[in-house]
């Protein structure tokens, strides 16, 4: 049985409790104190339920004592239970040594690493156990710092975290009481940067897929991660295409190999095709270069907006697809590399196909697998976490405090559309945080311009009369859509107007074959 005593600092009260105990004899198992909470707790044997009814109003008539109540632990007991769950549950190995290097206490990770039972390894002595390091000493020294090193258990290569356990002694003096010793096998080592690879900050747990769309997305794409096939991610561009190829890499078996990305419409096209290919550099003495598929070899290569590419590069990729080889730029010479291809795309690949202006069979070739990323504004679910996820992000970026979104500002943007897409609300999300002033981010600070499906963006002020704006407005849709309807009867046919009507605004304007491409 143990009580739990709220009691006044004050000396001699400690005894006063003892004699009650002595008087109804009782024997006392344990006493404890804590003196920064008043608590004093007591443990004994059970006792009869009349010896009890006894002891407590005898104890809460103490001078001092404000409650007793009975408790199932001591603070020991508890600190001693809840230590001993930890480090059973701790993967790795514990082993808890005292000033002479002689093994007090071995958790089960640490008796699996040694091949020997608790009861055989407490009481040895670790420099029988460790091989490698001079405990005793390290022990000895006259300054005993915390060491990470190398050491060697039944053969194998382990590293071990040693760290000293000191003891205030008053007068700022410690005095050494032993060691604790965390100890690694070299394949648990492997398997927690492999996990820091593929979890880290570009890993799947990094995307926000509240909504349903990019959950079956996520969903999906966990699952190709682990196949060897092409895969084509599709989406309008700032849906996130790179991020998702990020996080299929290091999903994959092919992590720990490098990840190198290269945007087929920021490169000339003799450029991208050395990029890609390498440079055999025979000629004019120019030294040769590695490209991307053989740097990449044994990883992956994202092909941002493959749809960019050239009929030549093209032709050469489709080869690379079919045997995994190439030939650098002046070279005759054949590379063979082992790369997974992603490839992203926003535009319409299928009507690219049929327009002629994409290889069919290279479509075919890389789109095996397929993601679809929906755009922000089918994904509304998506805009709230990532919005609070971007200004945590740049309030602690600019060392600010964390602004809190309002229920209003919440909705403004989930109705939004977002043509720009996370790249969009990211963009707006670090503007409006870094020029806040204020606790709370509102509607007025993210300064978004109006945007619609049909029109695109619209000015927000213009300058003139309405009649100049309305013209204005009239230019710019006619321009739009005379590539489609070239000719003034089609046009007057679609926007329901007489053809004469639009004959006029069409010569007022300016627009004719010669000034729209058609």
């Amino acid at each position: 049985m143990r009580l739990e005593i709220y009691c006044q600092d004050r000396i001699g009260i400690a005894q006063e409790v003892l004699n009650i105990l002595v008087n109804y004899q009782v024997d006392l198992k344990g006493i404890e104190v804590d003196a920064k909470n008043c608590r004093m707790y007591v443990s004994f044997p059970p006792i009869e339920f009349e010896q009890f009814q006894k002891i407590m109003p005898s104890i809460r008539l103490i001078n001092g004592v404000e409650d007793v109540r009975t408790t199932a632990f001591l603070p020991s007991e508890r600190e001693h239970n809840e230590l001993n769950t930890l480090l059973s549950a701790l993967p790795d190995g514990v082993i808890s040594i005292d000033n002479r290097g002689w093994v007090r206490l071995c958790n089960a990770a640490a008796c699996r690493d040694l091949q020997m039972t608790e009861q055989e390894a407490v009481g040895a002595n670790i420099n029988n156990l460790l091989k490698g390091f001079n405990f005793t000493r390290w022990l000895e020294g006259k300054e005993v710092l915390g060491q990470t090193t190398r050491v060697e258990v039944g053969g194998e290569d382990f590293i071990a975290d040693i760290l000293p356990i000191s003891v205030p002694q008053g007068d700022d003096q410690n005095a050494l009481a032993g060691a604790v010793i965390n100890i690694k096998s070299q394949s648990r080592l492997g398997q927690q940067v492999s996990a820091f690879r593929r979890y880290g900050q570009e890993s799947f747990a990094t995307i926000h897929n509240y909504s349903t769309a990019m959950r079956r997305t996520v969903r999906e794409a966990r699952k190709m991660a682990q196949l060897e096939a092409p895969i084509l991610i599709t989406g309008e561009t700032g849906t996130g295409k790179e991020l998702l190829a990020r996080a299929c890499h290091y999903a994959s078996n092919r992590s720990i190999k490098p990840f190198i990305a290269l945007s087929c419409a920021s490169l000339p096209d003799d450029v991208a095709e050395s990029e890609l290919f390498g440079y055999a550099g025979y000629e004019d003495n120019a030294a040769p270069k590695r490209g991307v598929l053989e740097q990449a070899d044994g990883g992956t290569v994202f092909l941002d907006e493959v749809g960019e590419m050239s009929s030549q590069l093209q032709t050469k990729l489709l080869r690379f697809l079919q045997d995994g080889t190439f030939r650098k730029v002046g070279d005759e010479n054949e590379v063979k590399v082992n790369v997974r291809i992603i490839a992203a795309t926003q535009k319409d690949l299928p009507a690219m196909v049929q327009e002629g202006t994409f290889r069919e069979d290279l479509y075919y070739r890389i789109n095996v697998l397929t993601l679809e990323i929906a755009p922000l504004r089918d994904r509304k679910a998506d805009i709230g976490p990532l919005a609070e996820h971007f200004v945590q992000k740049y309030a602690q970026q600019n060392g600010a405090p964390v602004p809190t979104l309002s229920e209003e500002t919440i909705e403004y943007l989930q109705q939004y559309p977002w043509p720009g897409n996370v790249r969009q609300l990211e963009n707006a999300i670090y503007r409006a945080v870094s020029l806040l002033d204020d606790s709370e981010l509102t509607v007025e600070h993210l300064q978004l311009p109006t945007f619609t499906n049909d029109l695109g963006y619209l000015e927000s002020d213009f300058e003139g009369s309405l009649d100049q704006a309305v013209k204005r407005f009239e230019a710019t849709l006619l321009r739009k859509l005379y590539p489609a309807y070239p000719s003034s009867r089609q046009l007057a046919k679609r926007l329901g107007l007489s053809h004469t009507a639009v004959a006029n605004k069409l010569r007022e304007y300016g627009i004719n074959r010669k000034t729209v491409k058609v």
